[in-house]
C-alpha cells in the first residue's frame, strides 16, 4: 500500500506542477496587455541603439496612442519620468508621454563578464532566461526587441506576442566565420585561437552550429527591421525570411545639426570621434593615426586637436578609457587629445559644431550613426572602408565627394592631413555635399519608414 502511494506521488506531483505551470502560462497568453513592450535591458548605454529605442517609442506613441509603451529595463534606478527626461536631455527626442517601466532583476545573465568563454551562446541563452522574467511580469500584445536579443523571439511567441525587432547587426555574421576560417586575429577572435589550427577548427564548428541556431530563432520574428544594406544582406542569408525584412535607416539628428554653420575656426582644427568606449570601436587606431599625422604635419599648419566623445557602459569600458589616456601619454600627444565622457546631447552638438572632421574606425560597422552626424554637422567624415559607411553613407552626392574611407593607420593619417591641408573653399564644398547626403538618414525619415513597416502588423492585429 505504501509503495502504491509513493508510486502515485512520484507521478502526480510532477504532473500537477506541469499543469499548474501550463495554466498560468495559458492565462498569460489570454490576458495580454494592450501595449508594446520594448526589450532593452540597458537603458543607459548612450549609443545609437538607445536613440533608436526612444525614436521607436515616440513613433508608436504617435501612430498608436491607444497602446501603452512599456520598457523592460535592467537599470533599477530607471523610472518613467527619468527615462522620458533622458530621451530629451541625451538625444533630443521628446516622447508624447512617459513610458511604463518593468524592472528586470536577472540582467547579469546577459553580461559579457558572466561568460569568459563561449560568450555568444552564453549571452544568448541568458537572454532567454531574462525574457522569461520580463514576459512573466508583463505580457504585451507586441514584443519589440531593440537590442538584438534574437534568442528571446521563440519565448515571446510562446507568450502569444507579435514579435517585432530592429536589428542593428547580426550576432554572428558570415564575415566572422570567414575570419575564423582564415585564422585572422581580431577583438572577437583571440590571437591564441588564430594561431592554432585545432582551436580554429573547433571554433569553426561552434560558429557554424551557432549560426544555424541563430537562423532558427530569428525566423520567429513577424517583422524584422534592419539598419543598413550590409545588415540586410547578412540577416537575409542567416534567417531566410526575406519577405519579412524591411530596411529602415536609423534616426540621425540631421535637422538640428544642419543648423550649425559650415564655417569653422581653423586656429586649432578639431577632429572629433563619437563612439562608446567598446573594443570594436578601435579607438587605439585613431590615436596612432593622429600621432602619425602630427609627425607629418607641415610646420606652417596649426596643430590640430583630437576629441574623443563617448559613454562607458561598465567597468571594462572605464578601464578601456583609462588605457586610451595612458596611450596618448605614451605617444606624446596627450596635450592634443581631449576625452569627453557621458556628455549631454547639447554638449555633443557644440563639439560637433566645432570640428572640421570626424573619425570612425570600426571594422564592419553595421551602419554608423556617428558618421552621419559628422556629415550633418559639417565635419568631413573619415570612416572605415567597410560595411555601412562604405555601402550606404560615405558615397558621392550629385557627383561630389562627401568624405574619406580608410583602413590602415597610414590611410587614416593621410586622410587627416588631406583635410588639414585642403583650401577652405574645397573643405566647404565637401562639407556641403556631405550635409546633403546626410538628409537621406534624417530622424523624420526614420519615423516615416518605421511607421510604414509596423502598420500592417500593429493595425491589422489591433
Amino acid at each position: 500500500m505504501i509503495n502504491w502511494i509513493l508510486y502515485w506521488s512520484l507521478i502526480t506531483l510532477p504532473l500537477a506542477t506541469i499543469l499548474l505551470f501550463a495554466s498560468q502560462f495559458l492565462n498569460r497568453r489570454r490576458n495580454k496587455k494592450k501595449a508594446v513592450g520594448f526589450f532593452h535591458p540597458y537603458t543607459n548605454d548612450g549609443g545609437g541603439g538607445e536613440r533608436v529605442l526612444w525614436c521607436a517609442v515616440k513613433a508608436i506613441q504617435e501612430q498608436n496612442p491607444d497602446l501603452d509603451s512599456v520598457i523592460f529595463s535592467g537599470d533599477h534606478d530607471a523610472s518613467s519620468q527619468s527615462l522620458m527626461s533622458r530621451a530629451t536631455d541625451r538625444f533630443g527626442v521628446h516622447l508624447l508621454y512617459p513610458p511604463k517601466v518593468v524592472h528586470l532583476n536577472r540582467r547579469k545573465w546577459i553580461e559579457e563578464t558572466t561568460y569568459p568563454h563561449f560568450t555568444m551562446i552564453g549571452q544568448s541563452l541568458g537572454s532567454v532566461y531574462l525574457s522569461w522574467e520580463a514576459l512573466s511580469k508583463f505580457t504585451p500584445m507586441y514584443y519589440f526587441d531593440t537590442s538584438g536579443y534574437t534568442f528571446t523571439y521563440p519565448i515571446a511567441r510562446l507568450f502569444g506576442c507579435k514579435v517585432i525587432c530592429y536589428t542593428h547587426y547580426p550576432t554572428i555574421s558570415l564575415d566572422m566565420i570567414s575570419r575564423v576560417r582564415q585564422r585572422s586575429s581580431m577583438y572577437n577572435n583571440d590571437a591564441s585561437i588564430a594561431r592554432s589550427t585545432w582551436l580554429s577548427r573547433c571554433k569553426m564548428i561552434y560558429y557554424t552550429v551557432f549560426s544555424m541556431m541563430y537562423g532558427m530563432v530569428g525566423s520567429c520574428a513577424h517583422l524584422v527591421m534592419v539598419n543598413s544594406s550590409w545588415t540586410q544582406s547578412h540577416i537575409e542569408k542567416l534567417w531566410g525570411i526575406t519577405e519579412r525584412i524591411k530596411r529602415v535607416y536609423p534616426p540621425c539628428d540631421t535637422s538640428g545639426l544642419q543648423a550649425l554653420p559650415l564655417e569653422r575656426s581653423l586656429e586649432t582644427p578639431k577632429i572629433i570621434s563619437v563612439a562608446q568606449f567598446r573594443p570594436e570601436k578601435a579607438h587605439s587606431l585613431q590615436l596612432e593615426a593622429f600621432s602619425v599625422a602630427i609627425k607629418k604635419l607641415d610646420e606652417d599648419l596649426p596643430r590640430p586637436k583630437l576629441q574623443f566623445v563617448g559613454s562607458c557602459r561598465n567597468k571594462s569600458d572605464e578601464e578601456r578609457l583609462q588605457n586610451l589616456k595612458e596611450k596618448a601619454v605614451q605617444l606624446n600627444i596627450h596635450e592634443d587629445v581631449e576625452f569627453h565622457k557621458n556628455v549631454m546631447y547639447r554638449d555633443l552638438v557644440r563639439l560637433l559644431g566645432g570640428a572640421v572632421a570626424g573619425i570612425h574606425s570600426m571594422i564592419d560597422e553595421h551602419f554608423g550613426i556617428s558618421v552621419v552626424e559628422f556629415m550633418a554637422a559639417g565635419a568631413i567624415p573619415i570612416a572605415h572602408n567597410s560595411a555601412g559607411p562604405k555601402m550606404d553613407i560615405v558615397l558621392d552626392e550629385d557627383g561630389q565627394q562627401t568624405g574619406f574611407l580608410a583602413q590602415s593607420v597610414e590611410e587614416y593619417a593621410d586622410a587627416i592631413l588631406k583635410i588639414l591641408r585642403m583650401p577652405e573653399s574645397e573643405r566647404l564644398k565637401i562639407a556641403a555635399a556631405a550635409r546633403r547626403r546626410a538628409n537621406r538618414f534624417s530622424e523624420q525619415r526614420f519615423y516615416d519608414d518605421l511607421k510604414a513597416a509596423i502598420r500592417p502588423i500593429i493595425c491589422h492585429s489591433s
